[in-house]
């Protein structure tokens, strides 16, 4: 049985100030309860730092080159313009601080106690801080400490490797790069370093980069990062990296050679679980190392829960605010709240950009019998004056029978943007002939999705026994 409130320094206590941590402990500080979170670094998680946010600055930095290039199209010129990547750097440090800052700003508003220190359990109920050298207690504690990028491979020379965390801190653009890896990372960083005219090569041991999109808007990628300079090697892997007069030797199992200036791992990442005390005192973790938790988060020890990428579940920023607001709402709001993982929009935002949300063609061709699949492969407007040799994908899934749409996946300008509205339509069930009957809004890239009349392809088969 629980003791009483008087008996513990905290109702709640957070591990990890990313944005699963943060919003968990300024919701429940906002309800009256007594909190504190733990950081050991600064206040943002990787998102705010080291992710989604100064990617997407520098992804912007990089569609600045392609609308340079396109302008010449509409008589701009062009004459004299440079690129400065130290500047880029430091501007995008600077706005990443500032937002830091008001992470801490929101979560002190709200009364949280910020306790800048390494946090560790002793028991159920015990913390022990670092620094200063204490121990505290609370009547539940949440583990929010993230993931970081994998990059201990069983590989000779692996030490001189980068990962996505020195990416934005390099202090000169690399002129050769190679990527390890081809998933989200990869791509988004191989499209901002093809935009400042560095030679980016590509290294996937899969067959196709992106796995778990759909097929069609993988091969549009594919062939958009190679139309801007991008080489992708696919099924090969990296068996050594070698130090050289004037940069890395990269060697692959096949033995093939890149010199090149930095070697970039993109390989997945690991849940922050090393050194937590988690295991000594009955939190399971899973074969990844991620704390294992149910519906609710709740972790094997049940007043300990875990919400974020340290659980290894969806790891997408907003699923992870999600999660936390989702625990509040379960243990201090009387309320117990599931998070529902159908239908989560996802965009990858490299050159060109990728948006999907819903079930793959391949996949719905496992699971239904009937399907009408509507696409469109057009040259945006503004291409056509530029004259860039590019089209834009729009492609949807719609269940035969019912007619209703399953998934949307676009590649091309603004796909993540068009995507986030369409998952609206699709998380309410929305049917081909609601998106017919909604006028088209002309001229827009969007109109497409309510303008295609037939099907490219019909499919249909006798549902399995």
């Amino acid at each position: 049985m629980t003791a009483a409130r008087q008996d513990y320094d905290y109702d709640l206590f957070v591990i990890g100030a990313g944005s699963a941590g943060v919003r968990a402990a300024r919701r429940a500080a906002e309800m009256g309860k007594r909190v504190a979170i733990a950081e050991e670094n600064r206040v943002g998680g990787t998102c705010v730092l080291r992710g989604c946010v100064p990617k997407k600055l520098f992804v912007h930095a990089a569609h600045y080159a392609e609308s340079f290039e396109d302008s010449v199209g509409f008589g701009w010129r062009i004459d004299g313009l440079h690129f400065d990547w130290p500047t880029l750097t430091v501007n995008v440090e600077a706005d990443v601080s500032w937002l830091s800052s008001v992470y801490i700003r929101n979560l002190e508003k709200a009364g949280a106690e910020i306790i800048r220190s390494r946090a560790s359990l002793k028991d159920a109920y015990t913390v022990a801080l670092l620094a200063p050298d204490r121990d505290v207690t609370a009547r539940v504690i949440l583990v929010a400490t993230g993931g970081k990028p994998r990059r201990n491979l069983p590989i000779p020379g692996i030490e001189l490797a980068i990962t996505s965390n020195e990416f934005f801190h390099l202090p000169r653009l690399p002129k050769r790069i190679l990527i390890v890896g081809g998933g989200y990372v990869a791509i988004e960083i191989a499209s901002v370093f093809a935009a400042f005219a560095s030679n980016v090569t590509i290294m996937h041991r899969g067959a196709e980069i992106l796995r778990g999109f759909d097929a069609e808007a993988r091969q549009a990628l594919h062939s958009g990062l190679e139309r801007r300079g991008v080489t992708i090697q696919t099924g090969e892997q990296l068996a050594e990296v070698r130090k050289t007069g004037d940069g890395l030797l990269a060697i692959t199992k096949s033995g093939a050679e890149f010199a090149v200036d930095e070697v970039l791992l993109a390989v997945g990442r690991d849940p922050n679980t090393k050194g937590l005390g988690l295991e000594a005192i009955g939190v399971k973790l899973d074969a990844t190392g991620a704390v294992a938790v149910d519906q609710y988060s709740q972790s094997s020890v049940p007043n300990i829960y875990a919400v974020g990428d340290v659980t290894n579940r969806l790891q997408f920023t907003p699923v992870a605010i999600r999660e936390g607001s989702a625990f509040v709402d379960t243990v201090f709001g009387g309320k117990p709240t599931a998070v529902n993982y159908d239908n989560v929009p996802v965009a990858v935002f490299g050159v060109p950009e990728v948006g999907s949300v819903g079930v793959t063609e391949e996949a719905a061709r496992l699971r239904y019998p009937s399907l009408d699949i509507y696409r469109s492969m057009f040259k945006p407007l503004p291409y056509r004056v530029a004259g860039r040799d590019e089209r834009m994908l729009i492609k949807l899934i719609v269940e035969g029978d019912t007619d209703q749409v399953l998934g949307c996946h676009i590649v091309g300008p603004n796909a993540g943007e068009l995507v986030q509205l369409v998952a609206i339509a699709i998380r309410l069930g929305a049917t081909k002939a609601d998106f017919d009957s909604t006028m088209a809004l002309h001229p827009t890239l969007a109109e497409e999705i309510v303008t295609m009349g037939q099907p490219a392809e019909r499919i249909r088969r006798e549902a399995a026994e």
